[in-house]
């Protein structure tokens, strides 16, 4: 008969305790994960063959980064865990991956060339995330500072999805597509760790909406061409978002050589 009274007793001590709310960082960590879990099966379609595949995965990979941001300034969860972890999963996803989807691609018919050429993917861009947590200790800055690394990935594999049934078009040149590729890669590689500014999604309160209400409208075109053209859109897009950060790269450096202007970037354009 001493059974049920110890299991009322237990039953009481259970109500008297207070669960544990689930912490705030657990959000956007799930989203890093899911990023760093797309990068991994990107990586596993490519060594199989299936290349299409894996060059989606890299582009899911990069929407689940854009939510994990987005998460953690929504729910106020920003921390240091998060940001090693969400550093972490890019080097698989945005380094790792888009390397070995080159040097499968192309690169592979190039020996060690070929090697060392998908080989600057990781190495530049875990020194970009690298340098970023180091800067990002420093406050945030309203622009990146150097190509962000999801957009060096999603650009490769955009380049793959787009011309994949078109290398017909490089029929003409020495090497193929070798021949256009090889430069892209050398300068979206060297982009990585320049300190060239690039948009940077802005928060979504008042004064931020404010400021920035240009570049929220272009994140809604982007998406929006994106939807409608797919991997066209993809290469359209991330090609203006390249060049528009070297036109501001180049209208920097003007401002800064030929004027008194110290710091063009604080007009927020």
């Amino acid at each position: 008969m001493k059974y049920p009274i110890q299991k009322k007793r237990f039953k009481k001590r259970l109500r008297k305790r207070k669960m544990k709310p689930i912490p705030r960082v657990v959000v956007p960590s799930f989203f890093t994960l899911m990023n760093l879990f797309c990068g991994f099966l990107s990586i596993l379609m490519i060594s199989q063959g299936n290349l299409m595949v894996g060059a989606w995965l890299i582009v899911l990979a990069g929407m689940f980064d854009v939510l994990d941001g987005f998460m953690a300034r929504l729910t106020n969860a920003t921390s240091e865990f998060g940001m090693e972890l969400d550093s972490i999963s890019d080097v698989v996803s945005f380094a790792v991956a888009p390397g070995f989807l080159v040097f499968s691609f192309a690169f592979n018919e190039l020996g060690i060339v070929g090697i060392l050429l998908s080989a600057l993917a990781p190495i530049c861009g875990a020194i970009r995330l690298a340098r970023f947590n180091v800067e990002s200790k420093f406050g945030e800055n309203e622009y990146f500072r150097g190509l962000p690394t999801p957009a060096f990935a999603i650009m490769l594999a955009a380049f793959y999805l787009t011309f994949m049934n078109r290398m017909d078009w490089f029929s003409g040149l020495n090497q193929g597509v070798i021949s256009i590729l090889i430069p892209i890669v050398i300068l979206l590689s060297f982009l990585m760790v320049s300190t060239i500014p690039f948009d940077k999604i802005p928060k979504f309160d008042r004064e931020s909406i404010k400021k920035f209400k240009g570049r929220l409208i272009l994140l809604g075109i982007y998406f929006i061409v994106i939807a409608i053209f797919q991997d066209i859109g993809l290469m359209v897009v991330f090609s203006f978002f390249i060049l528009k950060g070297l036109t501001l790269g180049l209208y920097i450096f003007w401002k800064q050589a030929f004027t008194d202007d110290p710091d063009p970037l604080e007009e927020g354009i």
